[in-house]
Parts: structure tokens; sequence; C-alpha cells
């Protein structure tokens, strides 16, 4: 039967696949390898059970560089009341024989004393090098029986388990396989994998794309996701939008690998041939599963050429970046685990507050990326942008929040569990900084990172990095809201939405503020008035942003009513999203700062000088965490790279402006 774009839950697609590698004897380790015993087994997966061919160490040794001795022959021995012990193999009592550490223990000693704690009664200070010859040593102090040594089996006894079956090889493994005897060891034969990139519009890295082209990368995630886990991968070169072309990569692939993954086509367009290749070649298990992103999943099995040697899975992987990523998270990952005789994956989690609404389909498990920081004792969650094609998302996610099915999303101060993808002590460096976009940020965080210190932003708009703030979300907001009353930047605005809070504000930068138009300014622009000619397509920032606050203002005092302006109610929240919105012919002309023009190679009309501060509550501004981005501020190196901007004034950076209480 063909099963087409159904919804069916995670759980009983991947009971469906687990089901149908039973039945073809592939839910199991797919075979063992016996490898030399070298650095080159490091991250294997232990076949079998490495037991004890020796003991280690498999004599008594000495642990310290020393005087072997028989413990009954040093007792009475006191400060007041030394005992002289002799270093001649000739004497029967009181003898002392001198060892280095792991020299093995004489048979009639059952101590060693340490060379420091030894008197030479020679006039030597180099107690080891008169071992060649007779001489008398005086000690001040007894020991007891086994002092100082290393007993044979002290580390592993034979015959007993050093490492089972399934054991991830670390450095001290190998170590420790070395030291039990062995010379080689038995590994899980690592599962082959291919993966086939499908789509006319896709060209490899490398190539410069052309308009309607994609370079194609999502294989370099699948393979590096598929090598990271204990992988073998293989990229087949970019197969055209051709159902036999298609059909041709997977036949030859299920000759010769474990997996196929076949990325792109997995949905129901008229190019979308992954499902109807595999049903050619097999059978669909399952088309479509209860999960975003990656809905259009196609799990299935294709037979080998010899229909005795059995069938291959196949997985339809969707071809946007996150969902790609995702598929391979969930399916991927537990297929290589099981097939090389390891646990899957385990993610530590962490309980946090999520910092704002989002809603979500109720009928799907919703994969929400997150950025993670820590403000004072608050864990919060920010939600990322969540289109299935933003593979910055995933480049800044620091984790997942799973939204269930039947929830159709989570408000604002929710509690949620995260699957973290990164280390407690990486969130502990964070800083949260919620707010307006601005360019210099994006250095910051570079600047900050050799520091241990990272900067996870998002781009909210100003006001809503203030009422971040006053929520306690926030470490520090980015602002530029201009009072229409007073003229001035942001201290109205933290007196009215921060009350009662302390905080300091400190200048980032001055910054240019005009109109982005394509080279040559084609519609022959000028001035802000122009926006509402006839057409003319606006694209604006979101409500609450600073620029939207800027061009309200500026609107008002020449008199334009915004109702004139096509494009008005078209929103972005950063100013590279706007310069790409005007780059791309979606809009004329928008209003932002000029270095994002500069960096997507837009002409600019430059109409206003603004002040961009950043706001910090006082609570934290003094806090260790936040010391290297104030120093920053100050540093000339950071301040020469920010003149380097195009509409950047550094004159007043790290200058506090005011402190309000």
């Amino acid at each position: 039967m063909k099963i087409y774009l159904t919804d069916v839950p995670f759980e009983e697609a991947w009971s469906k696949l687990k089901g149908s590698l039973s039945s073809s004897n592939l839910w199991k380790v797919l075979g063992e390898e016996e490898l030399p015993l070298d650095e080159n087994v490091l991250g294997r997966v232990l076949s079998s059970p490495i037991w004890a061919k020796i003991s280690s160490p498999h004599y008594h040794a000495s642990a310290m560089d020393g005087f072997a001795v028989k413990s009954s022959e040093t007792k009475g021995a006191l400060l007041t009341s030394p005992i002289t012990l002799f270093c001649d193999k000739q004497e029967l009592q009181n003898k002392a024989e001198y060892l280095d550490t792991g020299d093995p223990l004489p048979e009639w000693a059952d101590a060693v004393i340490p060379i420091e704690n030894v008197e030479s009664l020679d006039g030597s200070d180099q107690l080891a090098e008169n071992i060649r010859y007779p001489y008398k040593i005086r000690i001040r102090s007894a020991v007891t029986p086994w002092s100082h040594i290393r007993p044979m089996g002290e580390d592993m006894i034979a015959t007993e388990l050093v490492l089972p079956s399934g054991q991830i090889l670390r450095p001290a493994d190998i170590g420790g396989i070395a030291a039990s005897g062995h010379s080689s060891v038995k590994v899980s034969r690592k599962p082959r994998v291919a993966i086939i990139p499908t789509g006319s519009e896709l060209v490899p890295v490398g190539r410069d794309p052309k308009i309607g082209e994609i370079i194609e990368y999502n294989s370099l995630v699948l393979a590096s996701q598929v090598n990271l886990w204990g992988g073998e991968a293989q990229r087949y070169p970019i197969a055209k939008d051709d159902f036999e072309a298609i059909k041709t990569c997977v036949k030859d692939a299920a000759e010769n690998y474990d997996l196929i993954l076949l990325n792109a086509g997995s949905s129901a367009g008229s190019e979308d041939f992954s499902a109807k290749v595999i049903q050619s070649l097999g059978e669909v298990l399952v088309h479509g599963i209860a999960i975003r992103p990656g809905h259009p999943v196609i799990l299935g099995m294709v037979e080998r050429r010899n229909s005795n040697e059995g069938r291959v899975p196949i997985i339809g992987v969707p071809g946007f970046p996150v969902s790609t990523a995702m598929t391979g998270e969930l399916f991927v990952e537990p297929l290589i685990a099981r097939w090389s005789g390891r646990i899957e994956k385990q993610y530590p989690v962490k309980n946090a507050t999520i910092t704002r609404k989002v809603t979500s389909k109720a009928g799907d498990n919703d994969y929400m990326r997150v950025t993670v920081g820590k403000v004072g004792e608050n864990v919060l969650a920010a939600p990322l942008s969540r289109g299935s094609g933003v593979i910055s998302s995933l480049i800044n996610a620091d984790g997942i929040v799973v939204i269930p099915s039947g929830s159709q999303g989570l408000s604002a101060g929710s509690n949620v569990i995260v699957r973290m993808y990164r280390s407690d002590h990486e969130i502990d460096k964070t800083i949260f900084a919620i707010g307006s976009h601005d360019m210099v940020l994006d250095l910051i965080a570079q600047y900050l990172s050799p520091m241990e210190r990272r900067l996870a932003s998002t781009n909210v708009g100003s006001l809503a990095g203030l009422i971040a703030l006053r929520n306690n979300q926030a470490h520090v907001a980015g602002a530029h809201l201009l009072d229409p009353k007073t003229g001035e930047y942001n201290l109205s605005y933290v007196k009215e939405y921060l009350h009662g809070i302390s905080v300091i504000i400190t200048n980032l930068v001055w910054r240019q503020q005009g109109l982005y138009v394509r080279k040559g300014n084609p519609k022959k622009i000028q001035q802000l008035q122009d926006i509402a000619n006839d057409g003319i397509t606006f694209i604006n920032r979101q409500r609450g942003a600073g620029t939207r606050v800027l061009l309200d203002y500026q609107l008002q005092v020449k008199g334009i009513s915004t109702n004139g302006i096509r494009g008005y109610n078209h929103e972005e929240y950063t100013h590279l999203s706007v310069a790409a919105a005007v780059q791309s012919g979606r809009a004329d002309c928008g209003l932002g700062i000029a270095a994002a023009a500069s960096a997507l190679e837009l002409d600019f009309i430059p109409l206003f000088n603004e002040r961009y501060d950043l706001v910090i509550p006082a609570k934290f501004y003094e806090e260790n965490l936040m010391r290297p981005l104030i120093n920053l501020l100050s540093n000339p190196q950071f301040q020469k790279t920010v003149e380097t901007l195009p509409g950047y004034n550094i004159e007043e950076m790290g200058t506090i402006i005011a402190k309000i209480k």
C-alpha cells in the first residue's frame, strides 16, 4: 500500500521502522572487526568485552624512589633513637636495597622507605648515586608493612572485566586494554551510510550560485552527523530532479551501504520523486510524520539487486536544513547506535522559563530551538527563528524544547525542559542580550569569545528589550528610543518601563540611519517623503523597534500619513533583514543603518544620526560576568574595528550616559 503524506505519530513511525528492521534481521550490531591496539581505535565501540589477560601490575612494585626494607626491622626508630640500615647485600639483618619507582620488590622485603625520609651516613646528598657499593643509611621513623608498594593486581587482576561491550573507547580505555595484556581489540563495524542529495536547483560548495540556484550543504551536515555518531558516510554527487536518475543512485547505494539517506524531494510536489523511487524499489513504510520540523519524512525499505541479500533501510530526508538536521537526530543517530552496539546519545536536560509566547500546530510534536542563558538565578530559554530553512537557528541553538502534540503553544513565562547542546559552564559564561539589533553586537560576540564569554543576542526591538530587563530576562538590552518631546534617547523610556530598577545606560555608538535602495537607485528616491510616492514599496521594522519609533516620529513631523505608504505594515526584525528585502527586490527601500547597506552592497541615503546605548541593570554591571564586555568598550583595537564600519561614530563609546535609580 502506498502511504502518502499521512500524519503518523512519531512513536508509531519509529515502531514501523523498527519492526521492518527486525523482520529483516537488521535490528542488531551489524558486524565486528579486529583492529591493532593503537590510537586509531579512539571513539570506536567495543563489540566484545575486555577481560584482563594479566594483572596490573603483574609483580609487587615500588611506588616511590627509596629503599626496600623488612618493616619489622624498622620497629622502634624514632627521631631521638634512629636505626641504621646497611645497603650491602651481604648483610642478613637491618638490610636495605635501593629501588627506583616501578622496580620489583625483593622477595625478602615488605615495605619501601621514600628516599626523602632517609639520611646518608657517608655525607652524600645523592643517596641513589651510592648504591653501587656498600654504605649505611639512617631512619628516624618506623614503617608499616606494604608501605609505598603497589601490590600485584592493585589496578586489575587477571581474568577480571576491564571494559564491557558497547563502550565507546576513550584514551584511558585504550591504555587500560594495553595494561591488561591485549595488543588488539574487537570493535563494531562502522555502519556505512550513503547520502544522496537531490534537486536540479542545487550547486556544489565552492561555486557561486546564480539566481534560482542553492548551494548544496545538507549532505555536509548529514555526513558530519553520521561520522560524529560513529558511522561512515559517503556523499553522492547531486542528483537532478529526474525519476530515473534518482532511482539509479538509490539502486547503486543499496548494494554497498547499510542505510540510504535520500535528501530532498520528500514532499508532494511535481518534482518530489523520493516516495515514488522508494516505492518502485521496495516499500514505503511511512510518508509524513507528526513532527515539526521534518513533517514530510519518508521511512522505507528497498530491495538489494540480489533478493537473497535482504533489504536496506532508506530515509527520505526533507530538504530544508533544519528539517534535515532534526531527521538526523531523531532517526539516524538511534539507528547508528543500535548497529554499533552502544546506547543512544543522551542529552543533558535543564529546566528553564520561556521568554516569549510561541504558537504550535496542535497535531505535531514541535521541536523548537532556543538559546539559553542564566540571568541571576533564572534559567531562560529564548525561542529562535523557527523557519525550516533557517540554518542560523541550528548554529545559535543551545538546546531543543519539545512542544508536545495536543498543545497549541506556550505562553511567556512557561516552565519548559530544554534538551541541552551546551554545557553548564558555557551557559554560566553567557551574557544574555535582548533588544535592538546592531551589527556591533556581532563584533562584541567575536571579541568576547577568547575571554570565555559568550554573547547570546535576541533581536526583538528596543522596547521589548527594556521589558525583558524588567522581567529579569536579560543582562543587557540595546536601545535607541527617541523621545519626540525632548529629543533625548532612551532616558524617558527607561524611567517608564524600568521604574524602580537601578540601571546604568552606557553609550555603544552613534550611528547613521537612512534609506536602503538598490544599486544605482532605480526609483530615484532622495528623501524620506519619497517613500509615500506611487510605485514605491517600503519595508518596515516591527513595532517597538527604535527604528520604527524614529520613522513614526519623522513621518509625523513631516505630516506624512502611514496609510499612503505601500508596505508600511510589512515588518522585519533586523537591519540586515530589511536590507535583504531591498536587495532581493521584495521592497524598493527600507529604513536602517549604513553598515547593513554596505554589507549587502546597497546604496544608502543618510537621513538621521542617532544614539545607540546599552541599558544594563546595576546589579549586573559590576558582576564578573559583565566585566569583559564593559572593558571591551574602552579597548582601542575594538574601537578601531567598529570605526571601520560605515556610519558609526565611537567618540562616546563606553561613556556612562546616566545612572537611574
